[in-house]
């Protein structure tokens, strides 16, 4: 669920790194939030990250 309906930002995948070096597979969620959006004239509730509300991409 964490993906961003205006830009399309999901998650990311990787590997954790221990001290000593043992690999594990792990995920970075996008720092996503559910908010009310003016979307042609009525309110719509999306899912939006925070770099989208933060450089005024959404009206809210």
């Amino acid at each position: 669920m964490a993906k961003c309906d205006i830009c399309g930002k999901g998650a990311h995948f990787g590997c954790k790194v221990s001290h000593s070096h043992r690999r594990a597979n792990r995920i970075w969620n996008s720092n996503v939030r559910k908010v009310s959006c003016k979307v042609n004239g009525a309110t719509k509730t999306m899912h939006v990250c925070t770099r989208c509300l933060r450089s005024g991409k959404v009206e809210r």
